[in-house]
């Protein structure tokens, strides 16, 4: 390994099925050192994983990482949102954690939304509707539920805040994965004490927020990781936010992550409350707002429809009428948690690749149809939007993108934006600068551009039809739950 010009920080990525890590040169942005190791997320009715396979993860991957993450100066964690980790008296799990896309809360949801002046009255003051994701969701199925469980509770952490917590020993977390809770209030920045009072939550459960760009705190001894005593530990974030800050992101400029989740979003300096719940009013990791709208199915759902046809997912086959809306584990945008995926328009000459291209067009065509709402009336429609996430590496995905989208589309050449995006607000505590602007710096959003084509305005018509036509269905599999 040549010598770095700056000091050295890590960034950490603990996301659904894989916690990795980077070790980065602060001062240029190279990439040093990195390792990755793998989560097991329970398949039976929810989503679960035990918080310290994150742990020993990360831990994992550290060490694939040599020397180099000895030498950090400072850390920072991202992570999954949303996930609900709760604690006993002595920091351990009482029960594995609920993940983002356990949809077991969505009864609660509805209720809570009901209880609490509507989904405007929700959106005005927290920013967002809840909805099976939310932590404050999560938290109101699991007491009623596994009530002695919640009586064991002593801590409520979100994924990220519990490694910076075993770090640091403080709790600790920040306002952009604080926003995503639904008990965080985004007009005052503060926690609600109505909506925790509830739900039956003692704010004295919660962590403590941290300002952006301040340290919370620093590695103490015994934690079995290659850090020495006293390294800064930055806030973290969740994951959205945490690669909001990898690409320096300015406001108005779109972005389209392909992953588990296919998520829209872009920085804004306006507050957002969407009543429809489509779009969720997060903040960011520095001072500004991430709206957002987020899919459950998105580069999995695909990749299983192509397994079922046994295809390659770059097998695709143009021209074809029929539809596939794969909600193949529920949906969130749109708002449907217990609906099952819906075929529809096969014919006797529909080919496999003709169905697995309809996967794409499915997938695709519920993040677009989000994203108007999420950009500012004042953004520039012609702007490339950044195409980011394993899914973006594909052929399939990135025609099907610039086709339904019509703009034109880049690829930042970066990989592991959420721990870059770490890795930035980690050299920040270090260099005093916004953490967006070391990104910007280190010219993380480099990549190609694919030129914008005629938008296929016929086939988002098409998929727009049938949503509307199988709404009913849909709803009806939403509520016989």
């Amino acid at each position: 390994m040549s010598a770095a010009e700056g000091p050295l920080v890590v960034g950490v990525d603990t996301s659904t099925q894989s916690t990795k890590a980077l070790v980065v040169d602060a001062a240029t942005g190279r990439v040093v050192a990195s390792g990755q190791a793998p989560h097991t997320v329970s398949s039976g009715a929810g989503r679960e994983s035990d918080p310290r396979q994150w742990w020993d993860a990360l831990g994992e991957a550290l060490s694939q990482c040599g020397d180099a993450a000895r030498e950090a100066a400072a850390v920072s964690i991202g992570g999954q949102q949303h996930g609900l980790v709760t604690l006993d008296a002595q920091g351990e799990p009482v029960r594995p954690a609920l993940l983002w896309n356990d949809v077991r809360s969505a009864p609660q949801a509805r209720r809570l939304i009901d209880e609490l002046g509507g989904a405007k009255a929700w959106a005005e003051r927290t920013g967002s509707v809840p909805s099976a994701s939310f932590t404050v969701t999560k938290w109101a199925w699991l007491a009623e539920q596994e009530p002695e469980a919640v009586r064991a509770v002593r801590a409520v952490r979100l994924p990220h805040d519990y490694l910076t917590e075993r770090l640091t020993g403080e709790g600790t977390t920040d306002r952009g994965d604080a926003s995503g809770t639904g008990w965080w209030a985004s007009g005052t920045e503060a926690y609600d004490e109505g909506i925790l009072a509830r739900v039956g939550l003692d704010p004295a459960l919660l962590p403590r927020v941290v300002r952006p760009g301040e340290v919370a705190g620093t590695v103490r001894t015994g934690h079995g990781l290659p850090f020495s005593k006293g390294t800064l530990v930055a806030a973290g974030t969740g994951d959205n936010a945490a690669a909001a800050l990898g690409l320096g992101l300015r406001p108005g400029v779109p972005v389209m992550s392909l992953g588990t989740s296919g998520t829209v979003y872009a920085v804004s300096q306006r507050r957002p409350a969407d009543p429809t719940g489509t779009v969720a009013g997060f903040a960011d990791a520095r001072g500004d707002w991430l709206p957002l709208a987020c899919t459950l199915n998105c580069t999995l759902a695909v990749d299983r429809v192509a397994s079922l046809l046994g295809l390659d997912r770059e097998a695709v086959e143009p021209g074809t009428d029929a539809t596939l809306l794969p909600f193949l584990d529920g949906e969130r945008t749109p708002n449907l948690p217990h609906s099952s995926g819906l075929l529809y328009g096969l014919r006797h000459d529909t080919t496999a690749g003709q169905l697995l291209q309809a996967a794409y067009d499915g997938a695709v065509h519920s993040l677009l149809a989000a994203l108007d709402l999420v950009l500012d009336a004042d953004a520039d429609p012609s702007a490339p939007l950044l195409l980011i996430g394993g899914g973006a590496r594909g052929t399939a995905w990135q025609q099907t993108v610039r086709r339904l989208s019509g703009r034109p589309v880049q690829i930042p050449e970066a990989r592991e934006l959420v721990a870059l995006g770490a890795a930035a607000q980690a050299a920040g505590l270090l260099t005093g600068e916004d953490a967006a602007a070391v990104a910007r710096r280190w010219n993380t959003a480099a990549g190609p551009v694919l030129d914008a084509v005629e938008r296929d305005r016929a086939t988002l018509d098409r998929i727009t039809g049938v949503l509307s036509d199988a709404a009913p269905l849909l709803e009806r599999d939403a509520t016989s739950h």
